[in-house]
């Protein structure tokens, strides 16, 4: 049987790749990240991990699978706000905030380390370095935020949905979790469809445009991309806007 120590440097491990893309850290760092979490507990699809105006006591680290920050409507419309992969604290803004004015939920089965406010505290007041990369990564989430928008706003609805997928993979390589040719995402069109402001038969519409213009294929959970370059200039995306770049913070 695994460690607590060990158990907890597990959950941390693909934070840890996401962090060392954008800069170095340091083997303390890395023992730091791993001992403020409490404990790793699973969740089941469509759980709502943590409630808008909630006050809330602790962190959520996205271990394995995916969950979403959204809002509803009064008629139950729901828009995704962001999808968070593994090794994405879903958060993290929390700590200071203390309650959210947005939910965050569940979209498969998932596995989530908790790191309390006070050891958050902890950590960032004996390692300013790592206080930094965890202040990058609320920065990095508003980035995505906008980007997002934009697509929202004036991107057409078959680049909306090649860009998210664009994203999604890029995303997923930083944390180890996709190959050159694909990922996994056991997401439902009618996901998609919230995330980008989209009806699932438009989104099916376009995920056919895809993969008849031998774009990308997304069925059975996984998505395969076929040329990422003529992907890429469909959803005209550049991933600058996710600082992959490593260089002191």
């Amino acid at each position: 049987m695994k460690s607590d120590t060990l158990i907890h440097a597990d959950a941390t491990d693909r934070l840890v790749r996401k962090l060392r893309v954008r800069d170095l850290l340091s083997d303390e760092e890395e023992r730091a990240l791993a001992a403020s979490v409490s404990e790793v507990r699973t969740f089941g699809p469509g759980e709502t991990l943590v409630r808008a105006g909630v006050a809330v006591s602790e962190c959520n680290l996205l271990v394995e699978g995916m969950v979403c920050r959204y809002k509803d409507l009064a008629d139950g419309q729901r828009q995704i706000l962001e999808l968070h992969v593994p090794g994405d604290f879903v958060d993290l803004h929390s700590f200071l905030l203390k309650r959210l004015e947005h939910n965050i939920g569940s979209l498969t089965p998932v596995r989530i380390a908790f790191v309390p406010h006070e050891a958050m505290k902890r950590v960032t007041e004996e390692h300013p370095h790592l206080a930094r990369m965890l202040w990058f990564s609320t920065l990095l989430d508003a980035a995505i935020h906008r980007e997002w928008i934009l697509s929202m706003g004036r991107r057409t609805a078959l680049a909306r949905i090649a860009h998210i997928l664009c994203e999604l993979f890029v995303r997923m390589q930083v944390v180890g979790l996709a190959t050159e040719r694909g990922y996994s995402l056991p997401l439902t069109q009618a996901d998609l469809a919230d995330a980008t402001g989209l009806t699932p038969v438009h989104v099916n519409r376009m995920l056919k445009k895809l993969r008849d213009d031998d774009l990308l294929t997304f069925r059975g959970g996984d998505v395969v991309v076929h040329d990422w370059e003529r992907l890429r200039r469909t959803a005209e995306f550049s991933p600058a806007y996710l600082f992959l770049e490593r260089r002191p913070r």
